[in-house]
């Protein structure tokens, strides 16, 4: 779905992913528009019943408020809260990784 252009304004896209689920459109917003204008004149949050309290934002992956202004070609991302600590995850992982290393020795006869 795309808005035509609007004079002095800006064009953005809004983007959210999870598991099977892809959404993006592209926007044209009055120029000083936020990030919270392009979400809400987006529709994914409400087509998708996604809960906008549980919805964070980025600006091409790196953090932003809802009142953060856009730019020209701003991708606007909707992420969702973390279910796993990532540094225990890690952790858990490298653990893993150093127990099933193979012994090097094995396999050798004198």
């Amino acid at each position: 779905m795309t808005n035509p252009p609007v004079s002095n304004g800006l064009t953005v896209t809004v983007a959210y992913a999870a598991h099977g689920v892809e959404a993006l459109v592209t926007l044209a917003l009055p120029g000083g528009a936020t990030i919270d204008d392009a979400i809400a004149a987006s529709g994914i949050a409400t087509r998708l019943e996604l809960d906008a309290a549980q919805l964070q934002c980025a600006i091409f992956g790196h953090r932003a408020s809802g009142d953060t202004p856009l730019a020209e070609g701003d991708r606007v991302e909707l992420t969702r809260p973390l279910t796993a600590d990532p540094k225990r995850a890690r952790r858990l992982r490298a653990a893993g990784r150093i127990r099933s290393k193979p012994d090097p020795n094995a396999g050798e006869r004198n």
